[in-house]
């Protein structure tokens, strides 16, 4: 390889590192969310200029689709590396508290967000068949597992996680809404042959004799 390649190739490999410092930073700032989720903060965070932003996504719109798009791939990569962990409830929890994340991402960019899905159909498509492929995956082997019930789908699980999301308004609310999936896991639980048998067998207290 010669000199005159590593120099073509050079500013292509600062171009990816520029673009996923801005989507990093976007997701930063749209997170946050309020009146300082602008694009300039999005190009101060990220350390580059407003031109270098807008020459990889030419509008608002495309950033936000570009960060969406990100965010769902992570999840679908993240579901991925969890499959082999040792307890899977444990796995689906932490997929959960990711997921969080990424509604809180969306809820910063709600309304640019809602007149890309209306322009683009095949983006809602492909986020809710990458995040259902994901959960499921998680909560197919908690349930083989005989850890978690059987009776819920991965869809009821999605509308559960984003109902909880959008209850909360107020900031802070990611913390509050991790307590309550903590405890939404804990209910779809299976109780353990042990722990049924332990109570089974606890022996009864005696009965106290009345005096007459």
């Amino acid at each position: 390889m010669d000199d005159h390649t590593d120099q073509i190739r050079k500013p292509r490999a600062d171009a990816v590192r520029n673009r996923e410092r801005v989507l990093e930073a976007a997701k930063a700032v749209f997170s946050a969310g309020g009146p300082e989720a602008s694009l300039e903060a999005v190009a101060k965070r990220a350390g580059v200029g407003i031109g270098t932003l807008y020459r990889h996504f030419p509008t608002r719109e495309d950033l936000f689709e570009a960060v969406y798009r990100r965010e769902v791939e992570q999840l679908s990569e993240l579901a991925e590396q969890l499959k082999t962990a040792k307890d899977p409830v444990d796995a689906l929890r932490r997929w959960l508290n990711s997921a969080v994340e990424f509604v809180a991402t969306k809820k910063g960019m709600s309304a640019a967000l809602a007149l890309t899905f209306q322009s683009s159909s095949e983006l809602a498509a492909f986020s809710m068949d990458r995040l259902t492929k994901a959960i499921g995956s998680l909560l197919d082997r908690a349930v083989a597992a005989g850890q978690m019930r059987a009776d819920v789908s991965p869809e009821d699980l999605l509308r559960a996680l984003i109902g909880m999301c959008y209850m909360h308004d107020q900031p802070g609310w990611q913390s509050s809404v991790l307590r309550m999936l903590d405890v939404f896991v804990d209910g779809l639980r299976m109780q353990t042959a042990a722990k049924a048998k332990a109570r089974v067998a606890k022996p009864a207290k005696p009965a106290v004799k009345r005096k007459r």
